[in-house]
């Protein structure tokens, strides 16, 4: 009993020894427990609209390459040049690693496997859209994406929108005019300025280095569009008569109108859960060289009887405008 006493402060150290020990499993087996199907991802990366292409060399020089660039790189309707939807950057599948799978957008091609098309959300890094398609041969690969062109342009078009909009929110014009005389919010950023307000007439713009960015906002009668095909006359007779009245030209008598020679893109889509006629072509200055792409939205408010027209056009000579576009494009 003695000896068995002498030894108890060693006793007590082991059973101190044990104890920690098993906490110490414990709280590790807890924190894998609880990271079990949580990732940790890096933040993507790249330009807006920049998308890239995951595909073996020699698919890409083939007819494989000819669908892909037919579908994800097609002019974008609307704008006095061609410009392709997407900036295609390929890489052949052995190079896909590291860095390099941290783009916001990747196309992926995988051949050899059974033909399907998947969308991934957050794949290899966060926020990131990745369009997989797979085939066991060039043709289903192709089929795989004629099939389904417009859900896949749409998937990677909505991803670079909501990039757009998180970068236009890092600094936001604080007026509120427009919620007052309007009753509608909308969010740009603090580089454009309000340049006419007349009434319910909002006139919002940006300079850039070559040129102007523009946004218009006011409203119509509920009536002043037809149904059909005739309603893009109706668009554009109220577009020309605004910039007739708002939007003037370099010399005295000159203003914006809509370019007759460009045939005028309309069709009919939801924004804010309202319908909406979007029309894309290209204005005119008449009398004067001056041109540029417009987007026009005419926005059905039943609840109010009346329709909000909301209009992004670019003034930017001698530059691409596909990416400015975009930007009044995500704001709207």
């Amino acid at each position: 009993n003695q000896e068995w006493f002498s030894s108890f402060p060693t006793k007590i150290l082991k059973m101190k020894k044990i104890i920690l020990f098993a906490l110490s499993v414990f709280v590790l087996t807890s924190c894998d427990n609880s990271a079990k199907g949580k990732r940790i991802l890096s933040a993507s990366s790249g330009d807006i609209n920049v998308l890239s292409v995951v595909v073996d060399n020699d698919l890409w020089e083939g007819k494989v390459g000819e669908s892909i660039r037919g579908v994800l790189g097609d002019d974008v309707y609307g704008l006095p040049q061609d410009e392709p939807i997407f900036t295609l950057k390929q890489m052949p599948t052995a190079v896909f690693s590291d860095f390099a799978t941290k783009n916001r957008t990747v196309f992926k091609v995988e051949k050899g496997k059974a033909a399907a098309t998947d969308y991934l959300e957050n794949a290899f890094a966060t926020p990131q859209k990745v369009v997989v398609v797979s085939g066991m041969t060039d043709d289903e690969i192709i089929n795989q994406i004629e099939k389904n062109a417009k859900k896949i342009v749409a998937e990677f078009k909505n991803e670079e929108l909501k990039e757009r909009q998180r970068r236009n929110r890092k600094s936001l014009h604080k007026s509120t005019n427009i919620q007052d005389k309007l009753g509608l919010a909308i969010e740009f950023p603090s580089a454009y300025r309000i340049a006419t307000e007349d009434g319910n007439f909002f006139w919002i713009r940006r300079d850039i280095r070559t040129g102007t960015l523009n946004l218009m906002l006011y409203e119509m009668p509920i009536d002043a569009f037809v149904e059909g095909d005739e309603a893009i006359n109706d668009v554009i007779k109220m577009r020309d008569s605004i910039g007739q009245k708002y939007v003037s030209g370099p010399t005295e008598g000159t203003y914006m109108i809509t370019e007759e020679a460009y045939t005028p893109f309309i069709q009919e889509v939801i924004l804010d859960n309202k319908p909406t006629l979007e029309t894309k072509s290209t204005w005119k200055v008449s009398g004067a060289f001056m041109s540029g792409p417009f987007i026009n939205y005419a926005i059905k408010d039943e609840i109010n009887n009346r329709y909000i027209i909301a209009e992004g056009f670019a003034y930017a000579p001698a530059v691409d405008k596909r990416d400015l576009m975009f930007e009044l494009e995500a704001i709207i």
